[in-house]
């Protein structure tokens, strides 16, 4: 195919040059220095893992009282994915679905889209959330794989910590100190899809203060497009800093920041007149750029309270598409753990979120008002109190909202843990959850697409904002069971039944002319709350032990929906499309071997169920990874992506701002250095 021209002798040379670099280190370094077993880590290790984003403080993840999936950073080297979408496959009960070379849907636990509002996505503790698009864009998300200490997924509400849109679920993910990554680092690589990808960076010393700075790279090649020409190329350059230190024993101060720009393609579908009507798809490309700085302070008291403050600004622009988008945040975060008496941990804090949206809207899109100012205040309390010491805790708190579209909301919850032994955790947990509205529910205007009426007159539908829109909530009940069976097996298991009210709907509304030079009609489409319904579902995820070589990992998710539109709603579509864009059945199998003390083998089948909704049939994806480790200083690797198919279709998402892509089967080489 003339797109793949040029590329695979590209990377078979950096393989080639790859070997032999690594033969000439590995013949002078002695068999002593080499890595040695790369997956010693044991099961129990991994289930008292500690874990943050439950309560905002440090805790087992075998006694949190919520369903907590932690991806590590041995996971991580082990997957061969190249960002972080393709990591977040790897847990059960999170639905990803690439839309194009650079899109993505991802939700927990059902309403998958390609901006998913019921999921909050954090990095570092910063959110990544797009007022105007009421989701995230995981295109600029690009974070150094090399860099992530770890990823905590909760699936299900984190809203008593965390605040609205954390419904379905919080995606939280955790960077490794300066500290932890001294020293220099290059990777390169090449493949058949990710045309060139690299990162170069250093981590040394300031006095106390250790430091990392960092650039990457990435240029992924066109994927091709359901039907007709596709153009969806995505590049971008990516850089960042972070220093960590101590200004006295008891104070730690983090300072961190990034700054990234690139460009993508994309095919929209666009209305090119009104009258007379015509729409095609159009291949238009979007300029990217932002940036963040973050600062945390972190205090320890005498007798083991501890005091955080974070503050963080940031910046992201986006021009193409269907919109120009520039977004200023300011964002301030206090809380404080506490240790009350013998039987209370006490975590209470407030927040405070300023957002500036400005915007430049085309025929397709547009809002009114073009700019806007969101003010977010959020204060919470959350106490953990032992009724019995190592084996029973109760949990309960709440946190409230004010927002300038509902004002107040109040998010509750309360958490069991149950620990008969230190194999064994059950948990139950009960919560209400807010989804409020955003500047796409409020104040969006979309045209859908322009066509004549049985007269011959000229019309297009619209979808108009409301401004009276109400948040969504979710009612959640939850039960899990965690067991360390032996030292070969664990298993995680979670049921949950959520019933949701006020969902999204969309109601006709009146029709009306419009007066311009060729006059044509108006048909509006009205956003409204008149869907209601419940989720029910089943995830487990377990990993067994075969030898100390050979660990194999299996997951499945279960979800069901059944929703339905409120009495006096005319939405025809809704439903339908929601309860039909999420797999009933997901499951993977995950298989990590080491072939020798150098050598390993990692294998990752990924099962989804159909979309009857979007008339897509089920896949199964495997990829494969080889990689040799030489030395503690060089990794080389060759995995290959999608190998069952030569292509496949994860997304048709008519809502989707994008036209979809086929995903293709692909291969890569990559080589690490560290010195």
């Amino acid at each position: 195919m003339p797109r793949s021209r040029g590329i695979l002798p590209r990377w078979i040379l950096i393989l080639a040059c790859s070997l032999a670099g690594a033969r000439v280190l590995a013949d002078q370094v002695p068999q002593n220095e080499t890595s040695g077993d790369l997956y010693q880590i044991s099961l129990e290790s991994l289930m008292n893992m500690e874990v943050t984003s439950v309560s905002k403080r440090e805790q087992k993840l075998s006694q949190a009282a919520a369903a907590i999936f932690v991806i590590n950073q041995d996971d991580i080297r082990r997957s061969g994915a190249l960002n972080i979408p393709d990591l977040l496959r790897m847990v059960p009960g999170l639905d990803v679905a690439q839309i194009n070379a650079n899109t993505w849907a991802i939700s927990s636990r059902g309403f998958n889209h390609q901006f998913s509002n019921k999921l909050l996505v954090l990095i570092d503790g910063r959110t990544v959330f797009t007022p105007s698009q009421d989701g995230v864009n995981w295109d600029t998300q690009d974070v150094p794989l090399e860099d992530i200490e770890r990823i905590e997924v909760i699936r299900g509400p984190g809203a008593t910590v965390w605040g609205s849109n954390a419904v379905n679920g919080v995606i939280s993910v955790i960077t490794k100190s300066a500290a932890d990554t001294q020293g220099a680092l290059v990777t390169a690589g090449s493949g058949t899809e990710s045309r060139a990808f690299g990162t170069v960076q250093n981590g040394g010393m300031l006095g106390d203060i250790s430091y990392r700075v960092f650039a990457k790279y990435l240029d992924v090649d066109d994927l091709p497009a359901v039907t007709g020409p596709g153009s969806d190329a995505w590049h971008l350059l990516h850089g960042g800093f972070r220093l960590d230190g101590r200004l006295f024993d008891a104070d730690l101060v983090t300072l961190q920041g990034d700054i990234y720009s690139g460009s993508e393609g994309t095919v929209i579908g666009h209305i090119v007149s009104f009258s007379p009507p015509d729409n095609e798809n159009v291949t238009r490309t979007t300029t990217l750029s932002g940036g963040n700085v973050l600062g945390r302070w972190s205090h320890l008291h005498y007798g083991g309270t501890e005091t955080t403050l974070q503050v963080y600004v940031d910046r992201y622009k986006r021009l193409g598409g269907q919109l120009d988008e520039t977004c200023d945040t300011i964002d301030i975060d206090f809380h404080q753990n506490a240790r009350v008496g013998s039987r209370h941990n006490l975590v209470w804090g407030a927040g405070y979120r300023y957002a500036a949206d400005r915007t430049v809207g085309t025929i397709d899109q547009e809002f009114s008002p073009a700019d806007m100012d969101l003010h977010l205040f959020s204060a919470f309390i959350q106490d953990e109190i032992t009724l019995h010491p190592d084996r029973l805790t109760l949990t309960m708190g709440s946190k409230v909202e004010h927002n300038q579209f509902t004002g107040f909301e109040i998010e509750p919850s309360v958490r069991m843990a149950f620990t008969p032994s230190t194999r064994h955790t059950f948990w139950a947990a009960v919560s209400e959850s807010a989804r409020t509205p955003s500047l796409r529910d409020a104040n969006a205007d979309f045209n859908l697409a322009a066509f004549s009426l049985p007269d011959g007159s000229p019309a297009v539908a619209t979808i108009e904002g409301n401004p009276q829109q109400k948040s969504e909530y979710l009612f959640a009940q939850e039960l899990g069971y965690r067991v360390q069976a032996s030292t070969w097996m664990s298993i995680d298991l979670t049921a949950f039944h959520n019933r949701y009210r006020n969902l999204r709907s969309i109601e006709p509304g009146a029709p009306h002319p419009e007066t311009s030079p060729e006059p044509f009609t108006d048909i509006p489409l009205n956003q409204g709350n008149r869907v209601h319904g419940s989720t029910d579902g089943l995830e487990l995820s377990t990993k067994i032990r075969v030898s100390d070589r050979w660990i194999l990992s299996p997951g499945y998710a279960l979800l069901r929906m059944n929703l339905h539109t409120d009495p006096g709603s005319q939405d025809v579509t809704t439903v339908a499309n929601t309860e039909g864009s999420s797999p009933r059945h997901q499951a993977q199998l995950r298989s990590a071997l080491n072939l020798s003390r150098t050598l390993s083998w990692n294998v990752a089948a990924y099962y989804v169920g159909r979309l009857p909704a979007q008339q897509l049939p089920s896949y199964t994806r495997v990829d494969t990874q080889f990689s040799w480790q030489p030395t503690d200083a060089m990794a080389l690797s060759l995995v290959g992506q999608n190998l069952l198919r030569d292509r496949h279709v994860e997304s048709l998402d008519p809502r989707a701002g994008v036209n979809s892509s086929q995903v293709q089967r692909g291969a890569y080489a990559k080589i690490s250095w560290k010195f």
